[in-house]
């Protein structure tokens, strides 16, 4: 068996959309699973869609999803160039080869005739019109100067197959299919013929992408047939859906790669994610790094049905990542959302890193999480009312003043002693502990929700802070009574 080779040929479009990202990545999985090679080939023969920078963006999102390939157009291994548009004389003489062996013919039909095919509800597919012409007048109409493209030559008759590996047995009557442009008139190849041909001329044998090009399938086997190549085998994707009825789509600017790092998503939990939107693994565990991707990865695990992006699910794996860094990795990815919060540089970031880590989800949740910390003003002083634990306005006020004058010479200003003091005031004051931490906690932040209990959020505001945001409280409570 000859090695397996895979590619992931982008268009430089613009960002990585998780439908693209995900075909990469299988086509990735299967090369290591098989001992194989993985190719990066830019195709970029349509340059009217061609977005500046966009080749940056294919090599960046690559590099930060942990997808490495073999060769490129920064590696070459010995089948470059990697971009098609440094190929482009290649496929003229290609085309003129396939022409000789009659699977394609020189077509001078202009637009106005192009338009007359058009049925009722204007889609139009070509009559072979130009197929009867001589080679004699083909040569002379080219010698004129006359414009021309080069077209596919199906046979009019019969049934196209091939074998998927994830849908099987596919069947296309050949009269459903139209004869294409290969060549178009500035020279330029389409896709459906520069792929052919660049994926026998790199050895690809294993061709791996999304679903829409299943039924067009054939057309490609037809043109390895007329050049007497080998066929790939296919491997076909179904779509990535926003819901049950709707595709991600990157024309109405749904998921792309950039968009969930903004938002604070790490890169590896996305792959991680993505790697399971049309696959299951054997096992049960869900959150699995890139080598055990590899090692799990088998066609036998990908689905035909299409899948819905769960962004919730995307968040609780991202959270179980989180979970298991330690606070000083935690810093060092977290770093750009504590400089965008209100209390950049005003805190020691591992010492929030701590309170966070199991309490985050995904980055871009930080500046909220912690933004309490430096902004303190009057708030709703209905939060301490809590029937549940039997809190009142009252109970809490009374409750504030004991802890104040427990703590006004207190010294030990840690989490562990500050809990410790404040459960034996519980027993004293014979209530419940939560009655004495949860007014503390909303006394000194003001808001519901923290990434810390009340000792916490003490010692991390220090004493004097504590203090004076505890006597802040005391007085909102007296006038809101």
């Amino acid at each position: 068996m000859s090695k397996v080779r895979t590619r992931f040929a982008p268009s430089p479009t613009g960002f990585m959309h998780i439908g693209n990202l995900r075909t990469c990545l299988y086509a990735y999985l299967f090369a290591k699973k098989n001992g194989g090679e993985f190719v990066l080939r830019i195709e970029d023969t349509d340059q009217e869609r061609y977005v500046e920078g966009a080749v940056d963006v294919i090599y960046s999102t690559l590099k930060k999803a942990g997808i490495r390939h073999d060769e490129g157009p920064d590696k070459d291994g010995g089948y470059g160039p990697y971009i098609q548009s440094e190929r482009k004389s290649l496929y003229l003489d290609y085309a003129k080869e396939l022409v000789e062996k009659g699977g394609a013919y020189y077509c001078f039909c202009d637009k106005q005739r192009l338009d007359s095919l058009k049925d009722e509800k204007g889609i139009a597919k070509y009559d072979k019109h130009c197929l009867a012409l001589s080679k004699e007048e083909v040569n002379k109409r080219i010698a004129d100067g006359e414009p021309y493209v080069i077209r596919q030559n199906i046979p009019a008759e019969g049934v196209s197959e091939y074998e998927d590996m994830v849908f099987g047995h596919i069947s296309v009557p050949n009269e459903d299919m139209e004869d294409g442009v290969l060549i178009k008139s500035d020279g330029m190849p389409t896709y459906n013929f520069a792929n052919v041909v660049d994926d026998h001329l790199m050895a690809i044998n294993y061709v791996i992408r999304g679903v829409e090009y299943l039924s067009s399938t054939p057309k490609y086997n037809l043109m390895y047939d007329a050049f007497g190549w080998q066929r790939p085998h296919y491997m076909h994707l179904s779509p990535i859906m926003k819901d049950a009825q709707r595709k991600l789509s990157k024309r109405y600017g749904d998921a792309n790669f950039e968009d969930f790092l903004e938002k604070g998503y790490l890169p590896k939990a996305i792959v991680n994610y993505i790697a399971l939107l049309g696959w299951s693994p054997k096992g049960t565990e869900e959150k699995l790094s890139m080598d055990e991707l590899v090692e799990q990865f088998d066609v036998d695990g990908i689905s035909k049905s299409p899948s819905i992006f769960d962004e919730a699910k995307m968040r609780w794996l991202n959270g179980e990542y989180i979970k298991q860094m330690t606070p000083e990795e935690f810093v060092e990815v977290a770093k750009p959302y504590f400089e965008k919060s209100k209390v950049a540089g005003k805190y020691d970031y591992l010492a929030l890193a701590k309170l966070l880590i199991p309490r985050v989800e995904v980055l871009g949740e930080i500046p909220e999480k912690v933004d309490f910390l430096e902004e303190f003003c009057e708030y709703d002083t209905a939060m301490f009312e809590h029937k549940k634990m039997k809190i009142t306005k009252d109970i809490a006020l009374n409750n504030l003043k004991a802890v104040k004058e427990e703590l006004k010479d207190f010294e030990d200003w840690t989490d562990e002693a500050l809990k410790q003091i404040l459960s034996q005031l519980a027993e004293k004051l014979a209530c419940k502990s939560g009655q004495i931490f949860l007014p503390l906690r909303l006394a000194l932040t003001g808001v519901a929700s923290t990434p810390g209990g009340a000792t916490e959020m003490a010692e991390l505001l220090g004493k004097e802070e504590s203090m004076k945001r505890l006597d802040f409280s005391i007085e909102l409570l007296e006038k809101n009574i």
